[in-house]
C-alpha cells in the first residue's frame, strides 16, 4: 500500500543558466544556455515522492499569472493533487535563478513571491488532506508559522512530520517540538546546532543538540559521501552511491521525497528507506535540471551501482 504524503512548500519557476565557472564579484561572463522549468523545494519534493510511489497532496500558493498556471499544470501532470494550492491576485508566483557551472555545482537566488503568503487559511483548508496522510513535509521556503500550524494539526491526528530546514534559518523553538524527523544537510545542521559536521562523533553531537530541542529522529545528508541517521535506539552512517554528477540541483529534495515514499509509520525501516532515497538522489544528479532528472520508481528499482 502506498504512503500518502502531504507537502507544504514552495512553488517556483526556475530559470537555469549554464556557465563555465561561478562569476567573481564584479565579473561579467557569458552563459552556454538558458532554460525554464518548474521548481521550488516543495514542488521538487512532492514530485520526487510521487515518482517514488507515494500519493501526494500539495499545500501552497501561486500568483494569478502565467507562472502560476505553469506550476499548477506541472504538478497536475505529475499526478500531484493541487486542490489545496490557492491563488493570490496581488503577488507574483515564486521564482529562482540557478547558476550551474561545468562541474555540476550550483548557486541559487530565490524570489519568494506568493510562497511567503502561505498562512492560516491555507492550512485550515488542507486539514482533511493532512489528516488522511501518513507523512507531512515542510521546508523553509514558506513561513515557519504555517509549518507550525500544520505540524500541530498533523501531530494531533497521528501524522508523522518531516522538517527540511532549508534554506537554513533560525527555527521557531516550538516547531521542533512538533517535528518527528529533521533532515538537514551538514551545513544546515551546523548552522542550527553550532556543531561542525566532520565525523560520526560530531554527527552524534548534532543529534544530542536536536534531541534537546525536542526532535527524536535526525537524518543528516552529506552530499556525495552519504547520510547519517540517529534516534534513541540506533545510529548509522550509510555511504552514498558513487556516480558522475553533472547537476546537483534537487538532489536533496529527491532524497526527502523518496524517503517519505518508503518509510513505514513506525520508522523501523529507516536504514533501507535512506538507501532507497540515496539511490534516487544519485540518479537525479546524473541529469540536468530539477524535475526532469527526478527518477521514477521503475528507474530506481532497476538501477544498480557498484
Amino acid at each position: 500500500m502506498s504512503n500518502t504524503v502531504t507537502v507544504l512548500g514552495s512553488l517556483n519557476v526556475d530559470t537555469i543558466v549554464t556557465i563555465n565557472h561561478m562569476p567573481l564579484p564584479g565579473e561579467t561572463i557569458a552563459s552556454h544556455d538558458k532554460s525554464s522549468a518548474a521548481g521550488g523545494k516543495g514542488a521538487n519534493q512532492a514530485i520526487a515522492a510521487v515518482r517514488a510511489g507515494a500519493d501526494v497532496n500539495f499545500v501552497g500558493k501561486v500568483g494569478q499569472d502565467d507562472a502560476g498556471q505553469f506550476m499548477l499544470k506541472s504538478l497536475a501532470d505529475n499526478d500531484v493533487d493541487t486542490s489545496n494550492i490557492s491563488e493570490d491576485a496581488n503577488t507574483g508566483t515564486g521564482s529562482a535563478i540557478i547558476l550551474l557551472d561545468d562541474n555540476g555545482q550550483n548557486s541559487i537566488v530565490v524570489y519568494g513571491g506568493t510562497n511567503q503568503l502561505v498562512g492560516t487559511a491555507d492550512i485550515e483548508s488542507a486539514q482533511a488532506k493532512i489528516k488522511e496522510s501518513d507523512f507531512l513535509i515542510a521546508q523553509f521556503e514558506t513561513p515557519q508559522a504555517a509549518a507550525l500550524e500544520a505540524f500541530k494539526y498533523a501531530k494531533s491526528n497521528g501524522v508523522i512530520t518531516i522538517l527540511n530546514p532549508a534554506p537554513a534559518a533560525a527555527i521557531m523553538p516550538e516547531l521542533l517540538t512538533y517535528t518527528d524527523i529533521i533532515v538537514p544537510n551538514e551545513t544546515e545542521s551546523e548552522t542550527l546546532t553550532g556543531i561542525k559536521v566532520t565525523d560520526e562523533a560530531s554527527m552524534l553531537q548534532n543529534f544530542a543538540a536536536f534531541q534537546q530541542m525536542g526532535v527524536k529522529n535526525l537524518v543528516i545528508t552529506v552530499g556525495d559521501k552519504g547520510a547519517f541517521y540517529a534516534n534513541d535506539q540506533h545510529h548509522e552512517f550509510i555511504p552514498a552511491f558513487k556516480v558522475n554528477a553533472v547537476d546537483t540541483t534537487a538532489a536533496g529534495d529527491t532524497f526527502i521525497g523518496a524517503l517519505s515514499s518508503q518509510l513505514t509509520s513506525d520508522l523501523q525501516n529507516m536504514g533501507d528507506a535512506i538507501a532507497f532515497a540515496q539511490k534516487a538522489s544519485s540518479i537525479t544528479v546524473q541529469g540536468f535540471g530539477a524535475i526532469p532528472s527526478i527518477p521514477h520508481l521503475s528507474q530506481i528499482l532497476e538501477t544498480s551501482h557498484e
